[in-house]
Parts: C-alpha cells; structure tokens; sequence
C-alpha cells in the first residue's frame, strides 16, 4: 500500500447536490412536469392537471400552442440576441408598435424587459428621471397600496404593501409610504364599500400633503388586485379620484398591469374597464409572453420619453431589454390572442366562471367571498362566514385547499395575505382559451376540493 492511499481521507457521504432551489410557501412536494396541452398539462407519472390559475397567472394561451412555436424557430433561426443600445429587430419593433396600439392613446412607447419586476423598476426609474429633467428635483417618494404587491427586486419591493417583507427586507431598502387599499370584503366598521372606497381615496389626498406635495413623485397600484389583495376591484369612483387627486398635485399615476394586464380582465388593460382614470405609466408582463419566455414592458407617453431622451438618454437598462427571440414569442402570443378573440372570451367565460363559483359559495361552509374581473378571480377562505374570521396561521387553509386539488387534478394559485393579516385566498385564473365545458370540469374539481377540506374541518 503507498504512502499517498495511508494518507488519502475516507469519502464523506453527503446529500445529492445540485438541485433546483425554490423556496415557496405552501407546497408540501414539487412535482416534475412533462408535457402540457391547452389548459391542461401532466406530470411525470402520467397524472392530468387543469391549470386553473395558469400556472402564476401567466399562461393566458394554454400550453403548447404551435404558433408561438414555430415563430420562435423562425426568429431562433434569423438571430435570438442584439444589444439593444446599438441594435433592434423587426421583432422587437413590431412588438413594440402593437403593444402601444393595444394600450391605445397616450401610451406611445414600450420599453421591454424580462418580467414584472424589472417593468416596475423601469417604470419607478423614469418617472424619477422624468421629474429631475423638468426640474421636479424634490420628488422622489412613491405612494402605494397597503396591503398590495409589486414585485421583487429591491425597487419594486419597496413599493410593496406587506409588512412581513418590511421588516425583513426594510433595513437594505427605502420602504416608501402607504395608503390603505379599498378592500371591499372586510369593510372595516362604520362604512360600506363605497365609503371606505372613497376614505382610502381621500387618504391618499392626506399622505400627498402630509409628505409634501412637491416631494411625492408617483402613486402606483394595482387597477385589479393580484396576490396581495385577491383580484379586488374597487368601485367605479375610486378610479375616478384617484386620478382627479393624482392631477391636482402633479403625481404620476402609474397602474401595475404584471398580472391584470395583456387581456386577462377582458380588455387589454384592465386600465380599459375606467377610460376616465388612465394612468400615466403602465407595466405589463406575465400574459404579455404567457410563459413562453421571460417578458414584461413599461409603456409610456412621448411627453415623459421625450424629455427623458432630450436629457441624455434612459439611465436604466437590462441585458435582455428588446430581445429578438423573445420579442418574436410576444408578438405570436399578442396576435394568438387578438385572432382568436381571448379577450372576449374571457369576459364571457370570466362572468359564467364567477356564477359558478358563487354558487359553490352558497354551499360551501368557507367560501367567504368571490370576486373578479374577466379570468381574473379570487375565492376567500375564512373559518367563519357570519364574522368573515381566518383560519389559524397554523392550518395553511388555502394552501391545504390548493393541495386537494393538486391531487384531485386541478392547480390553483393559493395566497395567505401578509401572514393572514389581509385575509387567504386561491386564485381561479384558468387560461383565456378556457372554454365553457372546460369552466365546468374547474368547478366540479373545486367543488370536490371544498367538500373534502370542509370534511377534515
């Protein structure tokens, strides 16, 4: 035996390595997924799922669609990178050309980026630069929502309603002020939902003058709620004022569309559903490439990129902002949609989809509430319905709910607000190609799903 074997240590036995890392709350098991078709896709072992939440309201033309296949061979071909500070593509342009067609006047040019997050942070740089080039150079707060939701990164986390990332994340970040958001199921007491619509509206006024008018720069919110607040949608009034309150001081409106936007509430920005109360800015994503690659965009009037340009030039940017091959993928999910009217059918599948729901809500023991906007819907989950209390934190209601019915064959996006504080709730987003005896298996799914939950309560 040699010196060098005597000498050499025993191998150590350790776990396997390199695993994918996620770190989501809920799941209890990551399953591997091998294939999916239209709304529906299947795991390893075979089993069907209906995506009735399109995956994390992203996939808005189902799974497997062959046209935005084969445009991304075609683009893959021709070239699938530039740098966008000395290059574009006919791709990226024509993407660009009909998103701001579709967002309509006034939202003139589209700065494209790789999700929702970096569409936020663009959209939160411009404003900020666009105020210091006209002389505004005092603004710099943003307002938003409490409870509200806009992203990741430190930028957008910033602006983000929740007070378990606050105080996680608040000590590396600039925590920007918050209004209340006006919830319309826990209407606090001493009002109704118009009422408190207009007090959250009134507050925003208050934070204004209370921070300094010349000092507020933007207020941004979400004009249909996602994660944070459950698809939400507020009276037609609120829009209305906030805008009107909005001009009176010179704030930028700036609407977050990652989740309601690319014609997930039946029009191509939620913004539609309220022409009177358009925002200044708008961010787009998720639906906007509807999982076939990482996109989001920041869309813009030429009166804000104008003056931007004339001082320089935009000092933001991302490596993958106007990619080619993901440009030639937005653009077929774009047109996909447009020819196959999606957006109609979601306000048509979206209305018979919350009937349904509502009636399940009349059977069921914890359905508290259903709300919505076109496919984008949210079912409450309380353990009373007489005082509309939450489960304890303990019993994870809605991600046990989404787990009975992972393994009865239907996915759903479960949320538990800032730790309850706001209340839990899952996501019923199914795809827009969704069709109507497709909307009766979800429900017949979800309807066994609740029966079983209620049976372990």
């Amino acid at each position: 035996m040699s010196s060098q074997s005597v000498h050499q240590p025993k191998p150590v036995q350790k776990e396997a390595s390199g695993k994918a890392f996620y770190a989501g709350r809920g799941a209890t098991e990551i399953f591997n997924v091998s294939h999916g078709k239209g709304i529906f896709f299947w795991d390893t072992n075979g089993k069907r799922y209906l995506d009735g939440s399109s995956g994390a309201v992203v996939a808005n033309i189902g799974h497997g669609n062959e046209r935005v296949r084969d445009a991304m061979i075609e683009q893959a071909n021709r070239i699938s990178y530039v740098v966008r500070t000395a290059f574009t593509s006919e791709s990226t342009d024509t993407l660009c050309k009909l998103i701001s067609d579709l967002a309509g006047p006034g939202f003139d040019q589209t700065f494209l980026v790789s999700g929702g997050s970096e569409a936020v942070e663009s959209a939160i740089k411009i404003a900020r630069q666009y105020a210091v080039v006209t002389g505004q150079k005092k603004r710099s707060k943003i307002l938003a929502r409490m409870p509200g939701y806009h992203g990741a990164t430190a930028g957008a986390a910033s602006v983000t309603g929740d007070p378990d990332r606050d105080e996680i994340f608040g000590p590396i970040m600039r925590v920007m002020p918050k209004v209340p958001a006006p919830l319309n199921y826990r209407v606090p007491e001493g009002f109704d939902v118009n009422s408190y619509a207009d007090y959250c509206a009134d507050a925003l006024e208050t934070q204004i003058l209370e921070e300094g008018e010349d000092t507020v720069l933007a207020f941004i919110m979400e004009p249909v709620g996602g994660v944070a607040t459950g698809a939400l949608v507020a009276p037609d009034h609120y829009y209305t004022k906030v805008r009107e309150i909005c001009d009176r001081y010179g704030v930028l409106l700036i609407f977050d569309e990652v989740m309601s936007g690319a014609g997930r509430t039946g029009t191509f920005l939620a913004a539609h559903h309220w022409p009177n109360a358009l925002p200044d800015l708008v961010v787009c994503a998720k639906g906007l490439s509807a999982g076939y690659t990482p996109m989001g965009a920041m869309v813009a009037p030429n009166r804000i990129v104008d003056k931007v340009v004339e001082s320089g030039g935009f000092l933001h940017g991302h490596t993958y902002s106007g990619n080619p091959l993901s440009s030639a993928i937005g653009l077929a999910v774009l047109k996909e949609m447009l020819e196959r009217n999606l957006m109609g059918n979601a306000r048509q599948t979206g209305v018979l989809l919350r009937q349904k729901l509502n009636a399940l809500k009349d059977r069921s023991i914890t359905i508290g509430d259903v709300r919505g906007l076109g496919l984008l819907n949210a079912v409450e989950i309380v353990e009373d319905k007489a005082t509309k209390a939450i489960f304890p934190g303990a019993r994870q209601a809605s991600y046990r709910v989404s787990e009975i019915a992972r393994n009865l064959g239907l996915h759903v996006y479960a949320r538990r607000a800032a730790s309850g504080r706001f209340g839990e709730w899952i996501l019923a987003a199914p795809p827009l190609i969704i069709t109507e005896p497709e909307v009766d298996i979800f429900a017949e799914i979800l309807t066994e799903t609740f029966r079983i939950f209620e049976s372990e309560i």
